[in-house]
């Protein structure tokens, strides 16, 4: 019967000595927003985005504070709770504007076609050597040194003659 009594006493000290977790959500809110806050301002480099990833992340322990004994580190949820939140935004975002420079506006065929007749228009207006230089350094971004092997001339001589051909397609497109 003593060591009944004992094992009681001994229990009885241990809950009074052990760390309670948070007595009521206005504690730990208290005790916690702060820091939570803060780290979060940090991550995301925005006030507005901290608070709200904040109040989210409370808003989920709120929910689950009726069995807040199965959460072993209320503050550690709270924690993970924003950290995923911010991961979900960001990964959202991306999402978003990849979506975004993936789409490209509807082409019109017709303008397409005229493009094409007036770049060549154009080209063909320029003497051939100067064409030459130009479509192969600017179209299929050959160096002035291969484009120099492709022409059997020099490569400052390239460098000229596609110089030239742009100045003379600039006088061709503004006539």
């Amino acid at each position: 019967m003593f060591a009944m009594h004992g094992r009681h006493d001994f229990v009885e000290r241990a809950e009074h000595e052990a760390p309670a977790g948070p007595r009521d959500f206005d504690e730990l809110f208290l005790d916690v927003h702060d820091r939570l806050y803060r780290a979060l301002y940090f991550i995301t480099g925005n006030a507005h985005d901290a608070e709200e990833l904040m109040q989210d992340a409370f808003l989920k322990l709120w929910e689950r504070w009726d069995s807040i004994a199965t959460i072993e580190d209320p503050t550690a949820y709270l924690f993970r709770a924003a950290l995923n939140g911010f991961r979900m935004r960001a990964r959202r975002a991306r999402v978003a504007a990849r979506s975004l420079l993936l789409m490209e506006p509807p082409g019109d065929d017709f303008e397409e076609i005229d493009l094409k007749e007036d770049v060549r228009r154009v080209l063909l207006a320029i003497p051939s050597r100067q064409r030459a230089a130009l479509v192969l350094t600017e179209i299929f971004g050959y160096s002035s040194e291969e484009a120099s092997r492709i022409l059997g001339i020099a490569p400052a001589s390239v460098r000229v003659l596609a110089s030239r051909g742009r100045t003379a397609m600039r006088g061709a497109v503004h006539a």
